[in-house]
Parts: structure tokens; C-alpha cells; sequence
């Protein structure tokens, strides 16, 4: 007697092939994955590249602030910032972001560059960077390895965008930072009309240094245009009558007033301060210059300003920055100030 067999009938056969493919295709895309987590765990990127390219990105968004400039091309209103200023966008600001955005993007696809939105639009027509190293940031030495997923990288195209406007050229920045879990590690401030570039990474080197010397008892403090009056009465009742308040545009421009560049028409200050809302993308890189300096920039509670793309783009704790004073003895007086005018 012939033994017996198993048949199939053709809806059995088929379900049979079906069960099998969903089995090989979980194992293999388990295999994908894990392989993939793999790579991403140990993609770095060394922070010395990283620091040229930021450099190159803040000197191609500047060339696009200027060109626009020479060529006088119509700007229009974005309506009013958080803080009461007219926001400007303009063509300027546009180019220049394209160029940063994708010069970035293009030659390390997979770091998270906190940009805004009008920026993601558009060709890729930037190419990516050439890894060459330029002279001046051969002294720092060897880079230090990063991993690509603890990296936020924030871009200014054009700081100052209102005085931009106004052909106030001396406040005009391009800026990038590269915080590493929220930590501000490079700081590029490019100032595109004068041609002088500032850049620091923390622990290895910057080219430029604190001055000698810094005011306590008559601090000279430089605040943002659109709050003068406001953060006047503020300083002189914390700070005393005797305290010199300026206002600038940019605040690029108002931590290089703290420095010593050799940048001509360059304000120099005490302290910075900022007193309402600002975009973090605004100051990090100010922020990551100063840490390399020994300086400090923080809210106005004292604390330390988070970079990290979790932690959104906006800082409502306004800023307090300084390099060669007591920075807690500054905090001191401020908070002290506030809690009297809160009574």
C-alpha cells in the first residue's frame, strides 16, 4: 500500500510561500537594522574638520549677504519677532542659508542642522566640502572624534537682519555652532563686510583672546537696540547709576565687543546682556567662543543655555555673558535687582 502523502491545494500552496516570505523578510530586516543601529553607534566626526567646514559655511553665507547688498535686492517685512522688533526677511538671508545649510548637509548628510524652515527648500546646488584643512587651524592640532548622533550644529545666515536693512553694516554676522550634547564646542562669528572671521573649538584653540582688562565697578554693558530703554533702568538699578549701557545690533557683534579683534568701528563692552527672548541659534556660537576663553554665557537665573536639538530653538531666560569678571557675582546683582522690582 503507497504512503500516504500531504497535499496542498493551491490556496494552501500559496498561503505556504507567503507564511515563508514574511519569515525570511522579519529575519532579514532584523539583520538590517541591528546592522544599521551598528554603524550609526560608531559614525564620528572629527571636530577639527568640523570647525573648517564651519568656518567655510560662515564665509560662503557671507559672500551671499554681501552680493545682495551690492545688488540692492528687494527685502521684505517677516512682521514682529517675540520681542517686539520688526523681523526682516530678506534675499540676503535666503542665499545664505541655502549656502550654509546644504555645504553642511552635503558633506555629513546624517548631523542634525537646526535650521529654519524656508531653508530646507530649494536645489542642493552647494557642493560639499573639500576636507582641506586651511593654514590657520593647522596649530590646533588633531581633532577630536564626535559621534555624529550627539551633534547639533545651529547656523545664523544673517544676524542682524534689521540692520541689515538699514545698511547698518558694522552689526552684520554669519554664524555657525556645533554643541555636542547641548554643549557649545565651536563658534564661528563671520563678519562679512569687513572680512574678519572669529573661531574657537573648546579645548583645543581660537583665534581670537580676551582683553587684558575688564571693568567691575564701572562696567561699560552693551544691550540689544529694540530694548534700550528697558534694560537701561534694569543695569543702573542692579549695576548701579554709574554703569554705561550701549546698544548695538547682532548678537554676533556684542560678544566680539568683549573680545580684543582687531576689527575696525568694533564697540568694546563689559558685558552682554540680553534681557527678552532670543533663538539660541542667535548666540551659541558667541557662547562656545567665550567657553574657550574662560568666559561665561548663561540665562539670567544662571543657567547653562541646552543646544541639544531636543530642547527647541528658543532661550526665554535671556542672556548674560562675560569673560575676565565674577560672572556669579554679576548673576548676584541681577537677580537681586529683579526680586526688588517683582515686589
Amino acid at each position: 500500500m503507497a504512503p500516504m502523502g500531504i497535499r496542498l491545494s493551491p490556496l494552501g500552496v500559496v498561503v505556504f510561500c507567503l507564511l515563508g516570505v514574511g519569515v525570511i523578510y522579519h529575519l532579514y530586516a532584523g539583520v538590517i537594522s541591528s546592522r544599521i543601529a551598528a554603524l550609526r553607534q560608531h559614525r564620528t566626526v572629527d571636530l577639527r574638520e568640523l570647525l573648517a567646514l564651519s568656518v567655510e559655511a560662515a564665509l560662503q553665507g557671507g559672500r551671499e549677504v554681501r552680493r545682495v547688498r551690492e545688488e540692492n535686492v528687494f527685502e521684505k517685512s517677516k512682521g514682529k519677532a517675540k520681542d517686539g522688533a520688526n523681523e526682516r526677511l530678506t534675499m540676503a538671508n535666503l542665499c545664505s542659508h541655502k549656502k550654509m545649510y546644504h555645504l553642511i548637509k552635503n558633506t555629513f548628510p546624517y548631523l542634525q542642522v537646526n535650521a529654519e524652515q524656508h531653508s530646507r527648500v530649494g536645489a542642493e546646488e552647494t557642493g560639499a566640502w573639500n576636507r582641506v584643512i586651511p593654514a590657520d587651524l593647522q596649530p590646533i592640532g588633531e581633532g577630536r572624534a564626535v559621534a555624529a548622533d550627539d551633534i547639533t550644529v545651529w547656523i545664523d545666515p544673517l544676524d542682524a537682519a534689521h540692520e541689515y536693512s538699514e545698511n547698518l553694516q558694522k552689526y552684520v554676522t554669519t554664524m555657525v555652532c556645533v554643541a555636542v550634547n547641548g554643549i557649545p564646542i565651536i563658534g564661528v562669528i563671520h563678519k562679512p563686510f569687513t572680512d574678519y572671521t572669529a573661531w574657537a573649538l573648546v579645548g583645543s584653540g581660537a583665534n581670537v583672546r580676551a582683553r587684558s582688562s575688564y571693568s567691575a565697578r564701572s562696567p561699560r554693558v552693551i544691550v540689544s537696540r529694540s530694548h534700550e530703554g528697558r534694560a537701561t533702568r534694569f543695569i543702573q538699578t542692579a549695576l548701579g547709576n554709574h554703569t554705561q549701557v550701549h546698544s548695538a545690533g547682532g548678537a554676533g557683534y556684542k560678544v566680539l565687543a568683549l573680545l580684543d579683534p582687531p576689527v575696525e568701528q568694533q564697540e568694546r563692552a563689559d558685558v552682554y546682556l540680553h534681557i527678552t527672548y532670543i533663538q539660541k541659534r542667535d548666540v551659541c556660537a558667541g557662547n562656545a567662543i567665550l567657553r574657550a576663553l574662560g568666559g561665561h554665557m548663561t540665562s539670567l537665573k544662571g543657567e547653562q543655555i541646552d543646544y541639544s536639538h531636543s530642547a527647541g530653538a528658543a532661550n526665554h531666560g535671556g542672556v548674560l555673558a562675560s569673560v575676565g569678571l565674577d560672572h556669579l557675582a554679576l548673576l548676584a546683582k541681577l537677580q537681586s535687582a529683579d526680586s526688588r522690582r517683582e515686589r
